[in-house]
């Protein structure tokens, strides 16, 4: 059975200072508990098991003062998505605001499917928040630093856009976990046609190309894609794209000289971090 106490219950169950009374391994568990579940009245069940689902999602609460207001509504999808593109939006406008911010809208339609303010959609693989939306398109803000990191700053007014919102923990994960995170840009130095498939090449700084392995992942412009081949000594990777995903994605549509956001599998970093902090030799030492 799962036990609940408080540490208010027990400040009035008895008259000894709580710093002299001794607590039971369950009552301490469930004070450390109430400390961390940052609730007023101090009460949290002692035993708990978090569900898998509880890693792809959290609760959030509204900021809206009208609790009727429709366009607000609690969010429980955390920024992660998997680089399979729903939709090619289209750029209505982008530029400065009154406030000082930068603004980008965007017309939609798939990704505006059960919207709600504050939820992330990928655009072009970058993670960004909805701060407005209507039934036809949603505007999101750009922080300098994704102007500075993105290739974002290049699209106008018409330019298309690959879309994906935050996945559910019932998605299916027809790619792979994509961030949002853009790591860099790449440039396109080669575009070749062979049969109904695209080759495409992409020059990297050479400090993202130690992450790109071939036949790993990779999300190009949001897009989940397997590597081909990596050509140390040119910084570039190649991928190719088959005819059904020409017709999805932005890709194809930039010319040779253009750039594109690319977010390497998190995995290389992970593994370089560990290795790099000495956890190799710390498990050979035990």
């Amino acid at each position: 059975m799962a036990l609940s106490t408080s540490l208010t219950s027990l400040s009035k169950t008895t008259n000894i200072p709580l710093s002299t009374r001794k607590f039971t391994r369950a009552t301490t568990t469930s004070a450390i508990f109430n400390l961390l579940s940052n609730k007023p009245n101090f009460n949290l069940t002692s035993i708990y098991k978090p569900r898998l689902f509880s890693l792809f999602t959290s609760k959030r609460q509204s900021l809206d003062p009208n609790p009727k207001n429709p366009n607000f509504q609690n969010s429980s999808i955390k920024c992660l998505f998997t680089g399979i593109v729903e939709e090619m939006g289209e750029i209505k406008h982008i530029g400065p605001t009154n406030d000082g911010g930068f603004d980008l809208k965007i017309r939609a339609k798939t990704v505006l499917d059960g919207v709600n303010l504050g939820d992330s959609i990928a655009v072009n693989g970058t993670c960004l928040t909805v701060t407005s939306f209507t039934d036809g398109e949603f505007t999101v803000g750009l922080a300098p630093e994704t102007l500075r990191k993105t290739s974002l700053i290049e699209l106008k007014s018409g330019s298309l856009v690959n879309l994906e919102r935050a996945v559910q923990p019932t998605s299916r994960m027809g790619g792979h976990f994509v961030q949002g995170h853009v790591d860099g840009t790449g440039e396109i130095v080669e575009k070749e046609i062979e049969g109904d498939s695209l080759w495409i090449k992409v020059k990297v700084d050479s400090g993202l190309l130690r992450y790109i392995v071939p036949k790993g992942f990779i999300a190009v412009d949001g897009t989940s894609l397997t590597v081909v081949d990596v050509f140390d000594k040119e910084d570039c990777f190649n991928f190719m794209l088959v005819a059904y995903t020409q017709q999805k994605v932005v890709i194809p549509l930039k010319n040779v000289g253009q750039k594109v956001n690319l977010e390497v599998d998190i995995l290389g970093k992970y593994v370089e971090r560990l290795l790099s902090s000495g956890f190799v030799e710390s498990i050979k030492a035990s």
